[in-house]
């Protein structure tokens, strides 16, 4: 049995007791919880596992906005584990974060995890305002110990005030193009990592 399933996150400014979230629906395997929030003025979601997920043939979705004024902290409990269903079928796990005016979203879930055998099909889409701010960590690993990787594909877009900034793309593991392994990609290395600060710090 295959799950499809979109959780959703709205978060706004509220005068001097900072922001909050009058949006925070969850959907299958996708539980939102309320969480301490790092600091004064914003908000904060972990994102909480309830099954296992995703499973092949599952459609998962999360979208995140964050209105003008916004502070928002969205962090995982847990790494997300892609496995494989019984007919070798691709899961698709698709982010849409849409940040405000004068907004700021820390983005920050536990790793993807692509285990042997499985096939996930990742993409994430920002949308920036003028003046919004974006901390983005994603962190891939292909394969759990000692097994090979399954099958990952990522894409991650991030578009600033109706301009694009970056749109790349990832294929690797099980099934990738030939090349993903080499040396000009990831060697022997199983494990990718990115970080990514909209706008860039300026000068010292």
């Amino acid at each position: 049995m295959t799950v499809t399933a979109a959780a959703r996150i709205r978060a706004v400014r509220d005068g001097a007791r900072g922001t909050v979230l009058p949006l925070l629906a969850s959907a299958g395997p996708l539980a939102l919880r309320r969480t301490r929030a790092p600091r004064d003025g914003w908000a904060r979601v972990t994102v909480v596992g309830a099954m296992s997920a995703p499973l092949g043939g599952d459609r998962l979705r999360i979208e995140v906005e964050v209105a003008a004024g916004g502070r928002l902290t969205v962090d995982s409990a847990a790494a997300t584990v892609s496995l494989p269903d019984r007919e070798g079928r691709p899961a698709f796990y698709d982010v849409l974060l849409t940040v405000g005016e004068d907004a700021e979203l820390h983005w920050l879930p536990e790793p993807v995890i692509a285990a042997r055998g499985s096939d996930l099909r990742m993409t994430t889409r920002v949308r920036l305002a003028a003046g919004a701010r974006l901390l983005l960590r994603e962190e891939l690993v292909l394969g759990r110990h000692a097994e090979p990787s399954g099958h990952l594909t990522t894409r991650l877009t991030v578009d600033h005030d109706g301009r694009t900034l970056l749109d790349q793309s990832l294929a690797a593991g099980s099934g990738a193009a030939p090349g993903w392994d080499g040396p000009a990609v990831l060697g022997p290395h199983r494990t990718i990592s990115q970080f990514l600060l909209v706008p860039p710090p300026g000068p010292a």
